[in-house]
């Protein structure tokens, strides 16, 4: 009776929760559907069917998240200074839409690494404007409720991707453990079809309040971070020493792979770990506006330690299965208090431009990461890799901690 009591209690919350929320958390939803079609069968064609090397793989993901990510900075910036947010997310996704069925064409790993990035520039654009929308709608000590709802709606996404790239492999392939190159490509042809959809509640029911005051000027955009305030900076630098740690995913699928588990199983494997996510996630966000944004990002940020000493030693598919359901714990008890943090510590005029450089910290380290980890990979082994991303990402932690304290209510508990 407790736990239903507590549940119905948590409900409510979201319930209350104003449409912009529920509007772009369908959007993300329907994109993540679009995206997983793709994704968990992404390394496997890559190293299988193109015969890419971890390297090489290192550097598609790599190169695609930090073109995302610098590309925040500059949509968040002009989404400040035109008062506009729509219109970005719109051309963001969009974008995405027109670029992935070309996945259906390439013939050799480089095409992959054009296709990712052309991909990662629709994140890029509507990323920061989708955040400060996000944010702009909801109460200060709501916000982690607000984005844990939005981060549960896009990895439950993430579930239903997954099964529609099993479903359609299993029905194109003619050996679904071995599929070829152009079976994988038929696959990807449909990817596109959940983003349109995205699309369409974007135009029809995502609404666009201006949240400038009158006499407030936009930041001008500038590296040197004037006029935000200082623990911001440091939050910056800390997120930015933690993403050295946090490689692009396909290496796990790759290790998980290298410990037994079939290709055609991959998908299911990503749809467990985002199963986990989407329950963690709904969690995490009320938890982060009740005991405080650190204690939370914290407590993810050792799990995702731990679960890469789990990967440096893993021998068997059951020690995938675990290791991923366990890392779905990282991404929920830290994702939406990593962005509800950011709202906290600056003024409501900025949040683009925030959103911006804070997704500008995690662009400027991604790329190093993942060629890092491809480097320790291929030099040494995959031991190596992993033990290395722990101590990075419990560096990170420590400083995490030794931060001033958090700024709004959402984390005044600390």
């Amino acid at each position: 009776m407790f736990l239903l009591s507590k549940i119905r209690d948590l409900a409510s919350r979201y319930r209350g929760l104003p449409r912009n929320v529920f509007a772009l958390s369908l959007v993300s939803l329907l994109n993540d559907t679009s995206s997983e079609i793709i994704y968990p069968l992404l390394p496997a064609f890559l190293f299988l069917a193109l015969g890419a090397s971890p390297f090489a793989i290192g550097l598609i993901e790599g190169l695609a998240e930090s073109a995302a990510s610098i590309l925040k900075l500059f949509s968040g910036y002009l989404s400040d200074k035109f008062n506009k947010r729509k219109l970005p997310v719109f051309l963001g996704y969009s974008l995405a839409a027109v670029t992935r069925p070309l996945l259906a064409f390439v013939t050799a790993w480089p095409q992959v690494l054009v296709v990712r990035a052309a991909d990662r520039v629709g994140k890029g654009i509507r990323g920061a404007p989708r955040d400060a929308l996000l944010a702009a709608d909801v109460e200060p000590e709501r916000r982690g409720l607000a984005f844990g709802f939005n981060r549960a709606a896009d990895h439950l996404g993430a579930v239903i991707g997954p099964v529609i790239a099993f479903l359609l492999l299993s029905y194109i392939a003619l050996d679904a453990a071995e599929p070829t190159v152009r079976e994988y490509q038929q696959v990807f042809l449909f990817a596109s079809i959940p983003v349109v959809f995205g699309l369409f509640v974007i135009v029809f029911f995502v609404r666009e309040d201006g949240v400038r005051n009158a006499d407030a000027e936009p930041p001008k955009l500038t590296l040197s971070l004037k006029g935000f305030d200082g623990r911001f900076k440091r939050y910056l630098l800390i997120v930015a020493l933690f993403t050295l740690s946090n490689s692009t995913d396909a290496f796990l699928l790759l290790r998980a792979e290298q410990a037994g588990i079939a290709p055609i199983l991959l998908p299911f494997l990503w749809m467990a770990l985002h199963f986990s996510k989407v329950v963690f996630s709904l969690v995490g966000g009320d938890l982060s506006d009740r005991f405080g944004r650190r204690t939370l990002i914290a407590g993810g940020w050792v799990v995702y330690a731990l679960v890469y000493l789990g990967f440096a030693f893993i021998d068997s598919a059951w020690q995938a299965w675990a290791l991923f359901i366990i890392y779905g714990a990282y991404f929920g008890l830290s994702e939406g208090a990593e962005k509800a943090l950011v709202a906290d510590m600056v003024e409501p005029e900025k949040h683009g431009t925030a959103y911006g450089l804070f997704n500008l910290a995690f662009g400027i380290t991604v790329l190093p990461a993942s060629l890092m980890f491809g480097f320790l990979w291929y030099q040494f082994n995959a031991e190596t890799a992993f033990i290395t991303s722990a101590v990075i990402s419990l560096a990170a932690v420590a400083l995490l901690l030794m931060m001033g304290s958090d700024k709004g209510r959402g984390a005044s508990n600390e």
